[in-house]
Parts: C-alpha cells; structure tokens; sequence
C-alpha cells in the first residue's frame, strides 16, 4: 500500500473500502511530518552558520530517516491488522472461540495505531530541537512538521480508542488507553508551544 501513488492513496481512502482509513492517513502524515522535520536538517547542514550543530543534525537526520520509513510501514500494518478483524466481525457470534479471536484482533488493531502515536511523538522532540539549531530560512517547515504530528496524535488516540471500546479485557484496554492519553496531553500541549514559539519569531 506505501507504494500507491499520492492519487491512488487519496482515492482509496475516499471509498467505501475500510482501508486506508484513519489509521492509514494518520500514518501517511506522519511519515510527511518526518519527512519536513528531515528537509531541515538538510538545508542547514553544511551551512558556515550552523556548522557547530553539524553533527547533532546528522544525527537527527537519520532518526528522521528512519521515522519516515516506520511510518510508512505503519499505513500496511494498519490495514493487514483490519482484515482479520474484519472477518471475524462477520463470524456469528456463537462460533466456538469467537470472543478469544475478537479480543485478539483487537488487540493487533490497536498496536499499529499505538505505534504511530509514538512515532508522531518523538517527531515533536525532534521538531522542537530543529526549531532552535536548524536554519532559519526552514524553521516554517518545522512548524508544519510539528504541526502535523500534532494532527497525527489525535488520529492515532482515536483510532486506540475504537478498538480498546470493544475489548472484553477491561484492564488491559484501560492499560492502552492511559498509556495513550499520556503521550496525546504531554505532545499536544508541546507540540502547539513549539508552533507559537516558531511563529512569534517570525513575526519579530
């Protein structure tokens, strides 16, 4: 699926079909998140002004890098998780195992949403840090990078949310669900101070 072309996934995603859904696109944008977070590092590396940071922003840039990729790995995971859901869904309710098999199909659809919640995370820790040591000239870019992510965190928060909703487990979907709305109140709030803070020092 990451290798649709940008019409193909945009199609998709207006059909019918469930997948790519929000899971999917939470992903895509985060994968685009790194991916501005990443064009920063390199138009500042190499510049006489930034020179002293020039280790740190490679550094960055692979982590980007890899951030990128894992995204974009997320948007098939997300849908090869929503296929086994989907059959069981379609399963008479009496069917010997049917709760055991639910419970576990939900817990594999929460992982990848899960999953790209932490990565929109630390792309936030990047963009802050980016918003200080990268180049002037693409500190707008890291603002839409961090802005972006910060989109990502509510797709992600909700999307644990429809599957945590349905599991029978009520300590562990509890678990997942406090595990998630720590990482979306601490990244929400940080990722919107680094916005304001990029933006007034535009406007200086």
């Amino acid at each position: 699926m990451e290798n649709m072309t940008l019409n193909q996934f945009s199609t998709a995603a207006a059909s019918k079909d469930p997948v790519p859904g929000g899971g999917g696109v939470s992903a895509l944008a985060g994968s685009l998140a790194a991916s501005l977070a990443q064009m920063v590092t390199n138009l500042t590396i190499g510049k006489k002004k930034y020179l002293e940071y020039t280790f740190e922003l490679t550094d960055l840039r692979k982590e980007l890098e890899i951030l990128r990729v894992n995204l974009l790995g997320c948007i098939q995971k997300d849908a090869d998780a929503f296929e086994p859901l989907a059959a069981v869904y379609a399963l008479p309710k009496d069917t010997p195992g049917y709760q055991e098999k639910m419970e576990d199909c939900l817990r594999k659809a929460a992982d990848s949403p899960l999953l790209i919640l932490k990565y929109a995370a630390r792309i936030i820790d990047l963009d802050e840090r980016l918003s200080i040591i990268g180049s002037k000239l693409s500190v707008s870019d890291a603002a839409t990078s961090v802005m972006l992510a910060h989109g990502v965190l509510y797709g992600a928060y909700v999307n644990i949310l429809v599957n945590t909703r349905l599991m029978k487990d009520e300590d562990y979907a509890r678990n997942l669900e406090d595990e998630a709305i720590k990482i979306l109140d601490e990244y929400s709030v940080k990722a919107l101070n680094i916005y304001d803070d990029i933006c007034k020092r535009l406007s200086e």
